[in-house]
């Protein structure tokens, strides 16, 4: 792997935090690192690492809220999540599973532990991602893909140094099964003790990688648990190792050379479209959720 990429960075999340009262998580990027630039088509990791919950009757969550001009990707490594959303998408999300939701011109959404799941308790551990969509495409209908675990493509590496979940994107000509607006690339990927793999991007393409469990070594850098590497955009070659096997979250993908322009939940190209999407919103143009 001659052309190799540079790491830009190893960097770690802001301390955790809870978002509703369902979701303990810490947040990647944006950052005060200012990655988000360097993520695109990427805006935002909320990572829930794994977390023990009581037995319950009460919902856990986050109740009804808006978005505007992008899609979230809710991936579980465990326990069960429920999504319901005014465009009428909704399901339980367990392990293995992935939510896509394309908000695009508006889109009411909630999302809390499954009832049945919370009767009994258990382990929760989940991640969200924000991805940004097209000016072309952020007025779109919204719409919502469940991508069950057993859609995934997946690779067993060879010399059992692991397997990879293809969510999204293609790996050694296995594609997943996520419908994207822009290249994106999006991997779950598992190295046994001793295990490697090796990646290759255009250099012009946004690249990280996300470690959730274990210690890797991805081309010189050392990441540890909950640990974001950058690459630069030089080079294309990645090289991951785990001497004592690890599991992490690739992202990559072309980024969408546009202005960004953010407001809570929405995010557009231009201030004014902002305003817009607030008055939309406000005159009750993203439908109804009970």
């Amino acid at each position: 792997m001659a052309d190799r990429r540079k790491v830009a960075g190893v960097f770690e999340g802001d301390g955790f935090h809870w978002v509703g009262d369902g979701f303990h998580v810490t947040q990647l990027f944006p950052s005060p690192n200012d990655l988000t630039e360097r993520l695109s088509p990427f805006l935002l990791m909320d990572y829930g690492a794994p977390h023990d919950y009581e037995p319950t009757t009460t919902p856990r969550g986050v109740g009804v809220h808006p978005h505007r001009g992008f899609e979230t990707v809710t991936v579980a490594f465990e326990g069960a999540l429920a999504h319901h959303d005014s465009s009428g998408g909704g399901g339980v999300i367990r392990a293995g599973d992935v939510q896509w939701m394309t908000a695009a011109r508006g889109i009411l959404h909630k999302e809390y532990h499954d009832a049945e799941w919370a009767e009994t308790g258990g382990r929760m551990h989940m991640m969200q991602l924000w991805v940004n969509l097209p000016a072309a495409n952020k007025m779109d209908d919204p719409k919502y893909q469940s991508l069950t675990a057993d859609a995934m493509g997946v690779v067993d590496l060879a010399g059992d140094n692991g397997r990879v979940r293809i969510i999204a994107g293609e790996y050694q000509g296995v594609r997943g099964p996520a419908e994207t607006f822009t290249q994106v690339d999006l991997w779950d990927a598992t190295l046994n003790p001793g295990g490697s793999m090796e990646l290759s991007f255009p250099a012009t393409d946004n690249a990280a990688l996300f470690v959730m469990d274990g210690t890797v070594e991805a081309n010189g850098a050392i990441a540890r648990q909950n640990s974001l590497v950058l690459f630069e955009n030089q080079g294309e070659d990645i090289a991951v190792a785990a001497e004592a096997g690890a599991r992490f979250l690739v992202l990559a993908g072309t980024p969408i050379d546009e202005p960004v322009v953010s407001y809570g939940p929405f995010v557009m190209n231009t201030r004014a479209e902002i305003v817009e999407a607030i008055d939309a919103f406000n005159a009750g143009e993203f439908g109804s959720l009970n």
